[in-house]
């Protein structure tokens, strides 16, 4: 089995919005999490692309890794991800050209084809209806390597490219991935129980190219992890309540640990709470430790991006810190 201390541990951050804050207190804890990230020894720092919920801050992606890459030193900021079928692929290859251009070596673009919202607010990004399908994903993604790659008479300025990885919680985008031979993420934090098989198709599938001689994994986790594990599932009340609230078509605000405390949850609520508590790795650092190793021996991950969604902006960084303290000892 593979130690812990042999996997990469990276971050992503939806810049959450916690309740009785602001979008602008969010998005300085972005920076300030990459910061400590980065003192840290993360070896990533991946932002999301999220619209029309009040309760992320991470909309203009590539506004906030901008920010996020000039207030650090040696840590690679990335998108997790650039949902390509929002925007111009022109305008991606040229928005991180200019971001590879200031930040050299340090860039990742990371590509899904999920519309990152509501089908309403989708229209408004997308501007048409037949747009809102996601099958021409391959089309959009060929064109977008092509700006990179300088290939006809329509080129991206400035034409530097970053590495490039396509983000999935199915197998369409594992096999995409493994037949171009790029290296994929997979959004274990929501999709759990299709990790195995889409890590699996992905590797069956892969082709080595000029990116990637083998296959390499990388698998986005919900991690919260405190002194004990009390306090952690203290913590991790709340993202289950604005996931609840989420899937009722309602978001809200990251809500405080008191609040989701005495929300009136009915046994139905409660289930799907807990359900979606199950999948995230909360705990002591010894009860994290468990979950990660297990997560990596059922899967061979190469690396974890966590992502630790509390209210608190200290209990944020602490937990990031025990998880960092994990991955040395």
């Amino acid at each position: 089995m593979k130690p812990l201390s042999d996997v990469a541990l990276s971050v992503l951050d939806l810049s959450p919005i916690p309740s009785g804050a602001d979008a602008r207190t969010a998005l300085r804890g972005s920076v300030e999490l990459a910061r400590h990230a980065e003192r840290l020894g993360y070896r990533r720092f991946w932002v999301a692309e999220h619209h029309n919920m009040p309760g992320v801050a991470s909309s203009a992606t590539t506004v906030l890794m901008s920010h996020v890459a000039a207030a650090t030193e040696t840590i690679r900021v990335g998108s997790g991800g650039i949902m390509l079928p929002n925007h111009a692929p022109l305008v991606v290859a040229e928005q991180f050209g200019m971001l590879e251009a200031f930040h050299p070596g340090r860039i990742d673009l990371g590509i899904g084809r999920a519309p990152g919202t509501d089908q309403r607010t989708a229209l408004a990004l997308r501007r048409s209806p037949q747009a809102l399908g996601a099958d021409d994903f391959p089309q959009q993604l060929t064109e977008l390597m092509g700006y990179f790659d300088g290939e006809g008479a329509v080129r991206a300025v400035p034409r530097y490219k970053p590495p490039v990885w396509l983000l999935g919680s199915s197998g369409f985008s594992a096999r995409l991935a493994g037949s171009l031979g790029l290296p994929f993420a997979f959004a274990h934090h929501f999709s759990a129980r299709n990790t195995i098989p889409a890590v699996e198709l992905y590797r069956e599938s892969f082709q080595p190219s000029e990116a990637l001689s083998e296959p390499y994994v990388m698998l986005g986790a919900a991690v919260i992890c405190a002194d004990t594990d009390e306090q952690a599932r203290w913590l991790a009340g709340p993202s289950g309540l604005q996931f609840l609230q989420l899937r009722r078509g309602n978001p809200i605000p990251l809500p405080s640990p008191e609040e989701a405390a005495e929300y009136p949850y009915s046994d139905i609520d409660r289930h799907f709470v807990d359900e979606r508590l199950g999948t995230t790795i909360h705990g002591s650092p010894s009860t994290v430790r468990k979950g990660l190793e297990t997560l990596v021996a059922d899967t061979g991950a190469d690396e974890i991006m966590i992502t630790t969604m509390v209210h608190g902006e200290a209990d944020r960084l602490r937990s990031y810190e025990l998880v960092a303290g994990l991955a040395r000892d």
